[in-house]
């Protein structure tokens, strides 16, 4: 027995051979720095700060439907269940790196007849004088059986398990990044639709006040109409306004509708009215600008970025398992236990008995499927390289198009309030003109026309800002402080493996 304990310690120690690659972290294909230039604002911070969304959705409104939808939105719900099925695959492949240890009890009872014998005696079967007949005989012996074993358990000598094992780890890692990817998703987009909402509930009000001054347009109108002082032109065209305004204020309450429907299924349920913004002017101050840091390595913590490069770790584990299936495998039954035909005397020293079976298994011909299999898992890597690779330049250019956005949108906003405010006075002063007979209708209409498209832009750009402040967050990597590995193990990199061939 010892000497089976000494041999199964000495192959076990021998499992330290690897042929997996030795991670390097690849070259971002990108800048170290932002983009510079006039659509660009200058950047002074260092590093971006991890926050959270709290910190950048300021609205306490809004902060309860994002707190409500981590709660209760199916997608999130869905990666939670991956992460726990990629946790638990990843112990099921642990596993295999010790030995599975069964233990079993039995009690076997075998009878049988022992065949005949002659007697004498009359009668069939008697003792009596002057016959002769047969006894029957039958015994039956019980075996009683107690045992400890291992059965068929691979001594990983070329680390064909290990390689697996840190292959399911970094798979159970990618997964989780998905999952972070998934919730950094859902702020973003319930903060894009409350905003959404908020823009669209102020175009309600404009069609709304656009149609009561088209309504006195038209009173006016009608009655210079009626009195001989304005053509029928004049009215024609006062209606022009009022049913676009009209059909305008019709569609905004269908997008309103629908905005609220997209934030419920956002939620994953019903969301109180009372946590609906009235207007984007409103809404759109409550949004905190973040900053963005001077080097591109920010974006290596993105969550779609992490979850490629853990892809890109697992295939490593992939050619190492490959590789090690081209060397033999080295397996170990062994077997300990009592054996006896009396419960009392079954852990007798005399009823103990062992055996242990080594197994070694090569092989030979394979018409070129191990190497076939090697050139696979190199070729996945490969493609998992570019998936990252591509990964960072997404990232780097989803980042540089909202810090372009940013560099000019104040301007824009600016701008477009000066045109608004201008197209009111407008409005005013041709309105008044035309009430005093001074100047046509005509003048009027382009003016009123010219002001409704005005307050319609300047909405448009105000979402554009304060949107643009939910992409930063987004594309920039989003709230970094939650640990959604609390329940399994920490993100680590697994094991460097020796270089092929040693």
């Amino acid at each position: 027995m010892r000497r089976a304990l000494l041999f199964l310690a000495t192959t076990a120690s021998l499992s330290a051979c690897s042929f997996e690659p030795h991670y390097v972290r690849p070259e971002a294909p990108v800048p170290q720095s932002w983009p510079q230039g006039d659509a660009f604002l200058a950047q002074t911070e260092a590093a971006l700060p991890s926050v959270d969304y709290k910190q950048i959705f300021r609205d306490p409104r809004l902060q309860q439907i994002i707190t409500q939808a981590l709660a209760n939105n199916r997608d999130l719900r869905v990666a939670a269940a991956n992460i726990a099925a990629a946790r638990a695959q990843y112990h099921i492949q642990r596993a295999e790196l010790f030995p599975e240890v069964d233990a079993s009890a039995a009690y076997r009872y075998a009878h049988s007849n022992g065949g005949t014998s002659p007697g004498t005696g009359s009668g069939s079967g008697g003792t009596g004088a002057g016959g002769t007949g047969v006894v029957t005989t039958s015994g039956g012996t019980g075996q009683w059986s107690a045992q400890v074993g291992i059965t068929a358990w691979e001594i990983d000598l070329f680390g064909r398990v290990r390689s697996e094992s840190h292959a399911a780890l970094n798979r159970y890692f990618e997964t989780e990044a998905a999952a972070r990817a998934t919730r950094l998703t859902l702020v973003g987009d319930i903060g894009t639709a409350w905003l959404q909402y908020a823009a669209d509930k102020s175009l309600l009000k404009i069609a709304q006040d656009t149609v009561t001054s088209a309504q006195s347009s038209v009173k006016l109108t009608k009655q210079r109409l009626d009195g001989g002082i304005a053509p029928r032109t004049d009215l024609d065209q006062a209606n022009l306004v009022l049913h676009t305004a009209e059909s305008d204020l019709a569609n905004q309450t269908t997008v309103l509708a629908q905005d609220v429907d997209a934030l419920r299924l956002l939620a994953g349920a019903e969301v109180d009215p009372s946590l609906l913004p009235n207007s984007i002017e409103e809404a759109a101050p409550t949004f905190a600008p973040l900053p963005a840091g001077l080097s591109s390595d920010i974006l290596l913590r993105r969550p779609d970025v992490v979850q490629a490069e853990y892809e890109l770790k697992a295939t490593d584990g992939d050619i190492g398992a490959a590789r090690a299936a081209l060397f033999p495998t080295i397996s170990l039954t062994a077997l300990a236990g009592f054996a006896s035909s009396s419960l009392g005397s079954l852990f007798s020293h005399g009823a103990f008995s062992y055996s242990v079976s080594p197994n070694v298994n090569y092989p030979i011909f394979r018409a070129g499927a191990g190497k076939a299999n090697v050139r696979y898992s190199e070729a996945q890597r490969d493609a998992a390289l570019a998936t990252y690779e591509k990964a960072v330049q997404t990232a780097f250019q989803e980042v540089s198009d909202a810090l372009a956005r940013r560099g000019t949108i104040a301007d824009q906003l600016k701008a477009q309030q000066n045109l608004t405010a201008s197209a009111q006075d407008n409005y005013k002063l041709s309105d008044a003109r035309y009430r005093g007979g001074i100047d046509t209708f005509l003048n009027s209409l382009d003016a009123q026309r010219s002001y409704y498209s005005a307050q319609q832009s300047l909405v448009a750009t105000q979402l554009t800002e304060a949107t643009n402040l939910v992409t930063l967050y987004r594309v920039l990597g989003g709230d970094q402080s939650i640990d959604m590995t609390a329940k399994g193990p920490k993100p680590v990199s697994p094991a460097a493996g020796s270089p092929a061939g040693q």
